[in-house]
């Protein structure tokens, strides 16, 4: 019950923390950068799904991701869509290629399937890059709308469209949240555990992996989106492999199949970034050993070694439990005093 209360407590604290955070800062740089933070973590919660609960490592998630901006950016700039109905359209697009992938895709495993994802995400890329009619080709597209306001609210400020895509990534969470502790979780989790044995228990993998999949494209799509309407200008690069090999990397730091590694990952490597921005290119000699430190020694993340360091404390608590109740029943039996036998006179 006090793990519980103190869990609430401190993710109370961090929603606070954010909500109040474009106060405590009139650093327009910070808050954008925070911002773009907040999209990434919402693409790494989409592969950390795939990924760390189901054990398939996709490469093609910057693919999706530039799927759901270009989407949106095609749907509002050539088309003329209004901007949420966009927004929505962008979605089904992006699950629909995703289910469309994935039926091929998930027919592989274990490093097939990341080679056959990466060649996919690849393709994508080369499609956004190549169709000059539709995509913009290397110039990309410009003007796409910012959200557009819901009644009295209005998204025109960087710090209202702060709020708006914190509110995103507090849904991304709340539904992470609940599909990881559902029975659909706990399936995800068995399939990771051992594919074989999930289906000898009577689970159909091949449903369950296409779900996941699609999920995961679909946090990637949403990502894509606000970070088109957030920045108002997309190219190519959005759906290279480096942006794919970036949100790993975010999600290895962090913790890959933990709840709060995505943001925890997130916001280190953005903050270590940004701190080391004065050194330049030369920034990666010190960046590059501490990462590959990091994941040698913690290689289930900062978020795992904390599980690890509190699972090895509980069981530390416990022995030393049993040993000093050992120890107290060794006194008692030792000083217990015998009846003694009354003689007859």
């Amino acid at each position: 019950m006090a793990a519980l209360v103190n869990r609430r407590t401190v993710i109370s604290g961090f929603i606070l923390l954010a909500l109040v955070f474009p106060f405590l800062t009139k650093n327009s740089y910070v808050l954008h950068i925070l911002t773009l933070a907040f999209i990434w973590m919402i693409a790494v919660y989409g592969l950390n799904l795939l990924a760390g609960y189901t054990g398939y490592l996709s490469l093609a998630h910057a693919g999706f991701f530039a799927i759901g901006a270009y989407s949106l950016g095609i749907l509002t700039v050539k088309v003329g869509m209004n901007y949420w109905l966009a927004f929505l359209s962008s979605l089904i697009i992006t699950c629909i290629l995703g289910l469309l992938i994935g039926l091929i895709a998930l027919r592989t495993k274990e490093h097939f399937f990341a080679i056959y994802t990466l060649c996919v995400g690849y393709i994508i890329y080369l499609v956004i890059d190549k169709w000059d009619g539709l995509t913009g080709g290397v110039r990309g597209l410009i003007g796409i709308p910012v959200p557009a306001g819901v009644g009295p609210l209005s998204f025109e400020e960087p710090q209202s469209q702060y709020y708006l895509i914190l509110f995103f990534l507090l849904l991304t969470v709340l539904m992470v949240y609940r599909i990881v502790h559902s029975l659909s979780g706990r399936t995800f989790i068995a399939i990771r555990n051992s594919e074989e044995l999930a289906k000898t228990l009577g689970i159909a993998t091949m449903k369950n992996k296409l779900m996941v999949f699609v999920l995961s494209t679909l946090f990637a799509g949403l990502a894509g989106v606000l970070y088109a309407s957030f920045i108002r200008f997309i190219g190519p690069d959005i759906g290279y492999i480096t942006i794919t090999f970036d949100l790993l990397m975010y999600l290895l730091v962090g913790g890959i199949g933990t709840l709060a590694g995505p943001i925890v990952g997130t916001i280190l490597i953005v903050w270590v970034s940004q701190s080391l921005q004065f050194l330049q290119d030369f920034r990666m000699l010190i960046f590059g050993p501490l990462l590959t430190l990091l994941i040698i020694f913690y290689p289930r993340g900062i978020i795992g070694a904390f599980y690890e360091w509190k699972i090895k404390r509980q069981e530390k608590k416990r022995m030393r439990a049993l040993i000093k109740k050992h120890k107290d029943a060794e006194f008692s039996d030792a000083n217990s005093v015998p009846d003694k036998k009354v003689k007859e006179g």
